[in-house]
């Protein structure tokens, strides 16, 4: 009940703030923006508490498949009301709160029985700074897809209501490249903790989400030093940010669900 309560909270948010932006409720936009805070604000209370319980057992925790999706889904929650402050980005929180909505369905998904394994500090730190560089490089992917669509639908010259939910195309790109240092960084970190502190690299089968993750870092800092070097900017460098982050959803998701699905194996 309480994620279907989470979900409805975030779609009813998402649609508030989408028509906080749109002309013909102009003169609501100040009220379905703080009704759209408001309920944001009840959905991340409701999400975090839920999430807590499941998440945190003792001195380890139980990251199921669903329960990592969720968490992620709470940081886009999170993030999107952050975001609403400038009130050119709510069409963009609106689209983080979708996709926060369905992570947040997510909850205690299960493919196999979950395990939760003790932990020393470090590496539920290096686990912590994962999710999170995760969590802020997915909202960078849906700011590239907002981007890319803008970008297209300038070039076919198409006005209508709809171009109200986009930033200026400038604004969203320079969101993009912001996100895109943040999260280098992140994962930059979470890469350097896990090689520190998780033993037996190997042994437990983290060789793949390792060299894929490693890929994907090399591709974020590519895009970064073009940017810096060479002033890309536009679909180029949308495409390139989307490649990155494909590799690092196989990192973590197809990995886990190939060991997980497939051979039956938990890297945790």
């Amino acid at each position: 009940m309480s994620e279907l309560t989470i979900f409805l909270l975030y779609l009813l948010a998402a649609a508030a703030f989408a028509s906080s932006r749109m002309p013909r409720f102009s003169t609501q936009a100040r009220l379905l923006f703080l009704s759209a805070c408001l309920l944001v604000a009840i959905g991340i209370s409701l999400h975090s508490r839920s999430l807590s319980g499941l998440i945190l057992v003792g001195d380890g925790f139980n990251l199921s498949l669903g329960n990592t999706i969720s968490m992620i889904g709470l940081e886009l929650a999170l993030i999107s009301l952050i975001a609403a402050i400038d009130p050119a980005l709510r069409g963009i929180s609106a689209g983080l709160l979708l996709l926060g909505a369905v992570a947040a369905a997510m909850t205690e998904f299960e493919i196999l029985p979950a395990m939760t394994t003790v932990l020393p500090w470090q590496v539920r730190a290096h686990i912590l700074i994962s999710l999170m560089s995760y969590g802020v490089l997915t909202v960078g992917a849906i700011v590239a897809i907002f981007a890319i669509v803008q970008e297209r639908r300038l070039l076919a010259r198409r006005i209508s209501a709809m171009n109200s939910l986009f930033a200026p195309l400038e604004t969203t790109e320079r969101l993009l490249f912001g996100i895109t240092s943040a999260g280098f960084a992140g994962l930059a970190l979470a890469i350097s903790s896990g090689l520190m502190f998780v033993d037996n690299l190997f042994a437990q089968h983290l060789a793949h989400k390792a060299v894929f993750s490693l890929l994907a870092l090399f591709v974020f800092g590519t895009l970064l030093a073009g940017r810096f070097f060479a002033g890309w900017r536009g679909e180029r460098a949308v495409k390139l940010y989307l490649a990155g982050f494909l590799l690092l959803c196989l990192a973590y998701f197809g990995v886990r669900l190939i060991l997980e699905r497939l051979l039956n194996l938990s890297w945790s």
